[in-house]
């Protein structure tokens, strides 16, 4: 069996799709293969792996309650390509948007639907993942802490000599499931669609969300899109571009 995962964000690094993708393969058996979507140049590729495929996992972000433009453009390239070549792979999505609810993807999970519909390929479902941003924050917050853990346990042993520091040790593993739980949805419904492509089933639509109080995301996503507007589009546009 073969699995095709897409990782449609037009972002080249630290996407939350491309982590989703990589987190979703950890649960398929048989061979897997991940390719990146943002531009034309990028069909080809994609197409030459669907042409023995037997499924294929979309990861996405929402773009103005759709997908973001370009994959509107594969879409149309690959309809032909299915029909074409007669094709009939089933087709799984895993959408994620800066909202806070997951529910916030059905029109593009509608899309998708439709998609199949035209193209002739089987329409199995997918997840709808509400604050994409933050599951991608968590993602890096960990790899900080498990750096920032590694460094403080080499200190420990130099100065006192101790392999094993419990209270260190504890508090890592505090953080750690605490960020695990703010990803349990999401694994509960990956692992859930994983075992629908493994067996070439139909999954259904499903939407979750990180599991973090509403208030905490809501202030959170303003202080981070405040600095990123700040930085990138705002007062301080062009002051960190190389010259």
């Amino acid at each position: 069996m073969k699995t095709v995962l897409v990782n449609c964000s037009p972002k080249k690094r630290f996407s939350a799709s491309a982590y989703l993708a990589a987190l979703q393969s950890f649960f398929l058996k048989g061979k897997k293969v991940t390719k990146n979507l943002r531009s034309k140049k990028d069909y080809t590729p994609v197409f030459e792996q669907l042409k023995d495929a037997d499924s294929l996992v979309l990861c996405l972000p929402l773009y103005a309650d759709g997908p973001p433009s370009h994959v509107s453009a594969f879409l149309e390239e690959a309809e032909l390509f299915f029909l074409k070549n007669n094709l009939h792979p089933n087709l799984y999505c895993i959408a994620n948007n800066g909202f806070i609810e997951g529910r916030q993807n059905e029109a593009l999970m509608q899309v998708m639907e439709n998609f199949c519909h035209r193209a002739g390929i089987n329409w199995c479902g997918g997840v709808g993942i509400g604050g994409g941003v933050m599951l991608n924050i968590t993602r890096i917050v960990f790899v900080i802490q498990t750096a920032i853990f590694f460094i403080q346990y080499i200190i420990g042993i130099i100065q006192t000599g101790l392999f094993l520091n419990t209270g260190l040790l504890y508090a890592f593993l505090q953080n750690a499931g605490l960020l695990l739980f703010f990803n349990s949805g999401v694994l509960f419904f990956l692992i859930r669609m994983g075992s629908a492509v493994n067996k070439c089933s139909v999954s259904g639509k499903h939407y979750t969300r990180i599991l973090l109080p509403s208030f905490i995301f809501i202030l959170i996503a303003n202080i981070f899109f405040t600095l990123l507007s700040l930085f990138q589009g705002g007062l301080f546009r062009g002051w960190l571009k190389k010259k």
